[in-house]
């Protein structure tokens, strides 16, 4: 094996990372460069669908008009998309509440109430309780 005088050794190194720089700018480049493509929405199609900020809060019913929750939240799964109502039951002004995730595409709208058909508040209270994750 050659040893290489410590000045020779530095200069082989600064032009071995001068000729491969532009290999390693252009991988990197070609590992972040994506083409994103935003699809373009009319705003009369979305005028037409629930603001969150006005089903946060909202009261939810059975079919049979009795009060069995109110809306707390909307998330949004990330692995899917789809999206989830937390839904605040039973308790007295947020006091002893429990908090329960129902797919929000169960719930229906009549006016500025959710439906929820089938659902009862002993019901809701027997589904899992949702806790939101520390961030």
């Amino acid at each position: 094996m050659t040893k290489l005088a410590p000045m020779k050794l530095a200069t082989l190194a600064a032009t071995a990372m001068i000729l491969l720089a532009p290999l390693t700018n252009a991988q990197a480049n070609a590992q972040t460069a994506t083409v994103t493509q935003i699809t373009v929405i009319e705003p009369a199609t979305v005028m037409k669908g629930y603001r969150a900020s006005k089903i946060v809060g909202a009261t939810l019913t059975n079919e049979a008009n009795e009060t069995v929750g109110k809306i707390d939240d909307l998330v949004i799964r990330a692995d899917d998309k789809v999206v989830v109502a937390i839904v605040s039951v039973g308790g007295f002004l947020g006091v002893g509440d429990r908090l329960v995730a129902v797919p929000y595409e169960s719930i229906a709208w009549r006016e500025n109430t959710g439906v929820l058909p089938g659902a009862t508040k002993d019901r809701l209270k027997t589904f899992p309780e949702f806790k939101y994750a520390a961030r």
